[in-house]
This record gives structure tokens, C-alpha cells and sequence, in this order.
């Protein structure tokens, strides 16, 4: 079982002094692609105004383009807790067991535009770059979509795909009936589904911190359904190839 996170903006900065091995990330057959951004990050970082714009960061955000400078040399962390912010503040990977860490490590990724797909627990510096930047002569979709979905469909077992549209787009999971895109919805008083913005990381991030503390890797869409019903959240099968996640109409409107 795989489950795929998408990344956030913010990154927790510091970490252990051991720099990014690229050859230790999950999946060595991205290495190339990996090394091609690394390097381009690098070379934009010495024109910082035009990474500035690249990247449409603000003049305060000029932290940044230093960060990208210093890729290849700066402090490492697990993936887990290098990414911050609504998905995973819920997810709180600092609360978790050693126990429940291996088990994130073998089953969580999180897709990185910089790095591709890596594992929860694979050590990457502090960086920016996302789904929608607009690198020189670098198109993030061409370079990244075909390899990031050759390594997904060799993926066994359950590949639940927690990811927005942009890195959806960096790399679509294979076209078959255990690989599933999980939608977060609530339902309307008059019994229509709607999808949610606001509360949609946040109930992924509690979601996936549920199936990080139950240890068990499923193989079919059928067992996480049944898991899910006794765990206390509501999963049931959407549109083709979908799971719909929902929330309570209640919860939704207090954001709580």
C-alpha cells in the first residue's frame, strides 16, 4: 500500500548536518530527473531577481532564492517533517511512534515538484519550488510526468492518491482498479456532494495520520472502506477510479 501526499509551500527549516544524497532517495531511477532541477535551481539562484519572479515569490520571500542556492550543502530532514502547514500540522508527524515512523516510511510518500515522488522518511533540504512554477526552458510537467507514473504503476498493492490537480499532473497514478483518487466532500442539506477547499488538507492529514497509527497495509479498495467505517470516518466509493472522503456538513462550516 502506497499513499500519496502532495507537499506544502512551507518547509520547517534546519535539520541534521548530512546534505541531500540523491542516490538515498525512494525511487534511484529518478536520480537523473532530480539532478537536472537540483542543478537548475542552483544556476537561477545566482539571478535572483529572475528566480524571484520564476517562482512568483514576493520581495519578503527572499529567503528563498538562498535556500535553492544552497541545495546541495544545506541541513536534511525527513520529508514528514520538513513540510508544514494545514495537511501536516493534522498529520503531526512529531507525535508519531518509532513504530508508526517505519511504517510512514515504507508506505507514505510525499510527491516533491524539486525531487519527485520520495518516501516520508527520505532526508531533503529546505527548498521552493512547486507544482505551477515556470522554470527557463524547464516545463515541470514534461520533465516529470511520464517517469514519475512509470515508478507509481510499479507500485503493489493499494495506491490511494491524496494529491491536489497540480501534482496530479507531474505524474498520474496507473489506470486500474487499486489505484484510487481520494476526494474530501461534505453533503449539502438538500443531499448533493460538495467538494471542500478549506478543510480539505486538513481531513487528509487526519486521514492519513488514522492509517499511520493502525500499522496495516491494505491491498484492495474494499478492506480501506471497511477499515475506515470502524475507525470513524465516513469512505465510500465516488466517481470512477475515486474514494469520497466525507465530512460532516456540520464540521465543514465550523472549520473546526
Amino acid at each position: 500500500m502506497l499513499i500519496l501526499l502532495p507537499p506544502s509551500e512551507t518547509k520547517r527549516l534546519g535539520g541534521i548536518e548530512l546534505p541531500l544524497d540523491l542516490h538515498n532517495l525512494m525511487y534511484p531511477s529518478l536520480v537523473s530527473k532530480r539532478r537536472v532541477l537540483v542543478r537548475s535551481l542552483q544556476s537561477l539562484a545566482k539571478h535572483p531577481d529572475v528566480m524571484m519572479a520564476a517562482l512568483k515569490l514576493g520581495r519578503t520571500q527572499s529567503g528563498e532564492v538562498e535556500r535553492n542556492r544552497m541545495l546541495a550543502t544545506s541541513a536534511t530532514m525527513p520529508a514528514i517533517d520538513r513540510y508544514t502547514g494545514v495537511l501536516f500540522d493534522a498529520l503531526d508527524s512529531g507525535s508519531l511512534t518509532p513504530a508508526e515512523r517505519d511504517w510512514a516510511g515504507r508506505n507514505v510518500l510525499v510527491h516533491s515538484a524539486l525531487f519527485g515522488p520520495v518516501g516520508a522518511l527520505d532526508l531533503i533540504p529546505a527548498y521552493r519550488l512547486s507544482c505551477d512554477s515556470k522554470l527557463p526552458a524547464l516545463a515541470l510537467k514534461k520533465h516529470w510526468a511520464a517517469a514519475v507514473s512509470a515508478v507509481l504503476a510499479g507500485a503493489e498493492g493499494l495506491l490511494l492518491d491524496l494529491r491536489s490537480n497540480g501534482y496530479v499532473a507531474l505524474g498520474p497514478v496507473p489506470a486500474r482498479a487499486d489505484a484510487v483518487f481520494l476526494r474530501v466532500v461534505t453533503e449539502t442539506i438538500d443531499g448533493h456532494t460538495r467538494a471542500l477547499n478549506h478543510f480539505n488538507k486538513k481531513a487528509k492529514g487526519h486521514f492519513t495520520r488514522a492509517l499511520i497509527r493502525q500499522g496495516e497495509s491494505f491491498d484492495t479498495v474494499a478492506e480501506l472502506v471497511d477499515w475506515a467505517e470502524g475507525a470513524g470516518f465516513a469512505v465510500r466509493p465516488g466517481r470512477a477510479r475515486e474514494l469520497d472522503l466525507v465530512v460532516p456538513a456540520e464540521v465543514a462550516a465550523n472549520r473546526v
